[in-house]
């Protein structure tokens, strides 16, 4: 009897314990060493539009409180002062040269949809390294990592293929011919009515055609080759009218259908916080990896009506403030399913802000505080040194301060290490797990030296010696501001990488970020007596990172011309226009 109640007893224990695992609650103990992870990347934001970076004339209440409640990255430096080659970098955790997602050439981003650029396959991110952990995993916003290789269809570059489980936004990115479009709802209607027009035209030439052959209808063959051309002449009179790269490139996606093409821009923010909402809502047992990359604040700043006018700063300022209001609903959302203390939270801006980005006299770009230079600037501070934010309740102190250096980078080798993966050893990951330096393990970061890029050259390296505070930083290459006396390229919108209108320093150029972060007086053998030493340990450390750069195709240089065949179409080409998202209520309403 007494071995009967034993066994009893034990089947009991065990009936429990399956009842806890498959409970919500059990399933959240089950992932307690998994946390869910939030990254926030904001697009074109200047490190000075925030308020918890010393702004006070720009409302950011939500990320400012996102600042109050973890840690703050004083020292936080993109790999890339454009968005293709830092997103690159931020996916992977290695800098863009390494990938090829660099440029030799004017252009440093993927130009247009229709160009088989994009971020190789044989590259891995952190969304891959975090599936493989059991995570499911979304992309929500932008993309601008490539679309097709070979047809319009294939979608090599789509973000299921890097990782992601659920895409949707936009794969291009915002610029100016996506907003306003006061013609959009006129030619999707128009649109939808030629397709017809086109439908029934085939279909009589394909029912005469039919006819003629069995004689049982007297049409000459010059009639029913009439309709063909008409046809034909039809479609390509209706491609030409659309040159505009407004139905080519601005354009929504799910998954792999197109949803808006083209896109209503000012309301894609709020769908994409509806989205991002519904995936952590259907995970919210976790563990999920939610990557929101919000379409704020680039140009040319679609915004709301619900926001116009709100701010001191014009549209910029608007723009600001209400990604600021969607970054709340996301922090709520949190909060409302449970999982606050069990998810780790990051938000950061892909580079500085654009400086250049103008129309008249009102300014549509960032603000990069006491910072010099902005977007487009592979060097100088004010392109690269980006906010960071990072919380999560309970294991990372609230409020705590990072003035040591570290980089976007980092996050790769971070989320590895918390969600129990290793980083793939068979590459080099330039990327340093940020945990030790969060937590106040450790004091110091694990850069010692970082390494600047414009496009594929080289101007800029920092050295922060493991024995000193000063972070030094050499300048090989500065780019050349015009008109003369501006702090911008204004001229030609973003500053050359290489050839003229750069100038190449010999001596180099030498700061101390930590007595100097403007980049106003550049230091001299006179003034600073290590500058020798500095110069050189640079220099040499400069050539060792050289010698680990393995040659690859540069994709941006070779592979960034647009193709007809690879344009997206969300229907029979070339009649392209479509739009199955309605009526979408804005995000504050």
């Amino acid at each position: 009897m007494s071995t009967l109640m034993f066994w009893i007893q034990i089947l009991a224990i065990a009936l429990s314990w399956t009842c806890l695992l498959l409970s919500p609650r059990g399933a959240q103990e089950v992932h307690e060493d998994k946390p869910n992870i939030v990254l926030m990347i904001v697009d074109d934001l200047g490190i000075g539009d925030l308020g918890c970076f010393g702004n006070d004339t720009m409302r950011t209440p939500n990320i400012d409180r996102l600042a109050r409640e973890g840690v703050q990255l004083k020292h936080h430096i993109s790999a890339a002062s454009m968005c293709t080659p830092s997103r690159a970098a931020f996916l992977t955790g290695r800098y863009p040269i390494r990938s090829g997602m660099v440029s030799n050439r004017v252009s440093r981003v993927i130009s247009t949809l229709g160009a088989p650029a994009g971020l190789p396959r044989n590259e891995t991110t952190f969304a891959a390294l975090l599936k493989r952990q059991g995570y499911s995993t979304a992309l929500i916003g932008k993309w601008h990592e490539g679309l097709n290789c070979d047809s319009r269809h294939d979608h090599c570059h789509h973000p299921y293929n890097y990782g992601f489980d659920y895409f949707y936004g936009m794969p291009f990115t915002l610029f100016e011919p996506c907003w306003p479009d006061p013609s959009r709802d006129t030619e999707l209607a128009i649109g939808g009515k030629v397709w017809l027009c086109i439908q029934l035209v085939a279909v009589a030439a394909l029912t005469a055609a039919l006819g003629k052959l069995s004689r049982l209808i007297c049409l000459p063959w010059s009639f029913i080759f009439s309709m063909i051309l008409f046809i034909f002449l039809l479609g390509y009179f209706w491609f030409s009218s659309y040159k505009s790269p407004l139905y080519w490139d601005c354009l929504l996606m799910r998954e792999h259908e197109i949803t808006e093409q083209p896109m209503k821009a000012e309301r894609a923010g709020s769908i994409m916080v509806r989205e991002a909402t519904s995936f952590m809502e259907r995970h919210r047992e976790g563990p999920f990896l939610l990557v929101f990359s919000f379409l704020h604040v680039h140009v040319p700043l679609p915004t709301t009506t619900e926001f116009i006018g709100t701010s001191k700063h014009g549209l910029y300022g608007d723009n600001v403030q209400e990604m600021d209001f969607m970054v709340g609903k996301l922090l709520d959302a949190i909060d409302d399913f449970g999982v606050r203390n069990h998810t780790l939270v990051y938000f950061t801006s892909d580079h500085g802000g654009h400086l250049e980005a103008r129309v008249g006299h009102a300014q549509l770009g960032g603000w990069n505080g006491i910072y010099k230079g902005g977007k487009g600037m592979g060097g100088w501070e004010g392109g690269i040194r980006v906010p960071g934010l990072v919380r999560w309740p309970g294991r990372l102190p609230a409020g705590k301060v990072v003035e040591e250096p570290t980089s976007m980078m980092d996050v790769f080798p971070t989320l590895a290490a918390v969600s129990g993966s290793t980083v793939p050893q068979d590459r080099v990951i330039d990327g340093q797990d940020l945990m030790p330096l969060l937590q106040g393990d450790v004091e110091r970061s694990e850069h010692e030296f970082l390494f600047h890029y414009c496009g594929a050259f080289l101007h800029a390296a920092r050295w922060h010696p493991k024995d000193s505070e000063a972070v030094w930083k050499v300048h090989y290459v500065t780019p050349v501001f015009q008109p003369p006396g501006a702090q911008g390229c204004y001229e030609t919108q973003y500053c050359r990488c290489s050839g003229k209108l750069v100038t190449y320093h010999d001596p180099p150029l030498l700061f101390d970020l930590t007595r100097d972060p403007s980049e106003s007086t550049p230091l001299t053998p006179d003034t600073e007596p290590s500058y020798n030493v500095v110069i050189q340990t640079v220099a040499n450390a400069v050539k060792e990172h050289k010698k680990s750069i393995i040659p690859v195709r540069h994709q941006i240089s070779e592979l960034n011309q647009g193709n007809i065949w690879l344009k997206p179409c969300c229907g029979v080409f070339p009649f392209c226009l479509c739009d199955t998202e309605g009526n979408t209520s804005a995000v504050g309403a």
